[in-house]
């Protein structure tokens, strides 16, 4: 075979295969291993190493390298980049696409008996991912939406206290919390929604999930996450007491103490009613009345709920900050969603779902 190039013809050979078994004994060897109609002459067995490096190590480059090492399979970091985001644009493809049918079809979601047990619960926050795409506002930073659901029977008790969350489900999504939410209720599903009976959500106070929460889960208990509102308290006695650290940490501690044995009503005592605030400084008392009905920890813990979202806080790293933002990392939004898409697969243990899309194209 003949082609032309800018410096003239090339000439290229291809490999004839002999086959005992075949009905025409000599075929060309990409068709009989059925790679010549597939991008990259790789098999989907072949492609689905490829992405699953592509999106496990901490770049294309390593995954190429990690590929040779592990499965002695040369592969340039483009065609590592390249098979990664087809594969990864198939599954959220086939993502949304069950996202906009759980909503639709909510209404459906089959219950069991009340005398169903277990608690699951669902947390989702927003991280920044760097883009090469700038806003209307000039920013190349775009947020991604993560959501974590899980239920407690898949917790394993540590000697020492605490517990492990053994089976977790996963979703990012860079967009819109209105398209998002569908990802929140596809999660949910996924990990047993419908089949427990109580439903905890867990958020930082933002409208947003507050809203989605009353939406798509209307039966659940929300919570404020108490180490965010820590952390709030934290920053305003900073400001409030001018970083004089004898002074901030005991109020800041009282204020937290009152807060947490359910003393809301004592704790803004402490606040004035009225006052300016220089930006990054949060309003406490306008961000406590926002949330009124999701801090009532002693009925929470009384209950054995978590009441912190260090769960989600961990999927932010693991799904997000562990692959996509290592030192001088930009990526195109589309990109960038479609290794979202693979990570939160991989860490829910859903790679069977990714094979199965695969081979069935």
């Amino acid at each position: 075979m003949r082609i032309k190039t800018l410096c003239g013809e090339l000439k290229i050979a291809r490999d004839y295969y002999y086959c005992r078994q075949c009905r025409y004994k000599e075929a060309p060897l990409d068709e009989r291993l059925e790679t010549a109609t597939l991008p990259h002459k790789m098999t989907k067995g072949a492609m689905l190493e490829v992405a699953y490096y592509g999106q496990n190590q901490h770049s294309f480059e390593a995954g190429a390298q990690m590929l040779k090492r592990a499965m002695d399979m040369e592969v340039s970091k483009e065609t590592v980049r390249a098979v990664t985001e087809k594969i990864g644009k198939m599954v959220f493809e086939s993502d949304v696409k069950a996202a906009e049918q759980a909503l639709q079809n909510q209404h459906e979601i089959e219950y069991i008996p009340e005398k169903a047990k277990g608690t699951i619960y669902i947390m989702t926050d927003g991280a920044a991912v760097n883009t090469r795409i700038r806003d209307e506002n000039g920013s190349t930073w775009r947020e991604n939406k993560t959501v974590i659901a899980f239920n407690d029977r898949n917790m394993i008790k540590r000697k020492k206290g605490g517990r492990i969350i053994v089976n977790k489900e996963y979703a990012a999504y860079i967009g819109k919390a209105e398209t998002f939410k569908g990802h929140v209720l596809t999660t949910a599903i996924n990990a047993g929604y419908g089949k427990t009976k109580n439903v905890v959500i867990i958020g930082d106070g933002a409208a947003w999930i507050r809203n989605m929460g009353k939406e798509l889960f209307p039966e659940a208990t929300q919570i404020l996450d108490l180490y965010h509102l820590k952390e709030n308290i934290y920053t305003y006695a900073k400001h409030k007491f001018a970083q004089n650290e004898k002074m901030y940490v005991p109020w800041a501690e009282s204020f937290i103490n009152k807060v947490e044995t359910g003393k809301v009503s004592e704790a803004l005592n402490l606040l004035p009613k009225e006052e300016k605030l220089p930006a990054g400084i949060p309003n406490l008392r306008t961000y406590i009345n926002n949330n009124i009905d999701r801090i009532d920890y002693p009925k929470y813990k009384a209950k054995g709920y978590f009441v912190g979202s260090g769960a989600i806080e961990s999927a932010n790293k693991v799904i997000l900050q562990r692959r996509l933002k290592q030192s001088g990392m930009r990526w195109s939004v589309q990109g960038a969603q479609f290794l979202l898409s693979l990570r939160a697969k991989v860490e829910s243990n859903r790679w069977h779902d990714v094979e199965s899309l695969l081979l069935s194209a």
